[in-house]
């Protein structure tokens, strides 16, 4: 299982992309993307996201 994002919400400050652990995270169009294979689900990007676009 992977984390969630909810991309009406996100405003591509790229946060989640530097707090994950395993690189999971990406921006495309200046949107956050979670790789699902790669994502280890451990909510890592989750609390640093300022605009709670991210969830579990």
């Amino acid at each position: 299982m992977a984390v969630k994002i909810d991309k009406e919400t996100c405003i591509g400050c790229s946060a989640c992309i530097d707090s994950c652990p395993v690189a999971a995270l990406t921006m495309v169009d200046d949107k956050a993307v979670v790789n699902e294979e790669t994502c280890i689900d451990c909510g890592a990007c989750v609390s640093t996201c300022p605009v709670t676009a991210i969830e579990l």
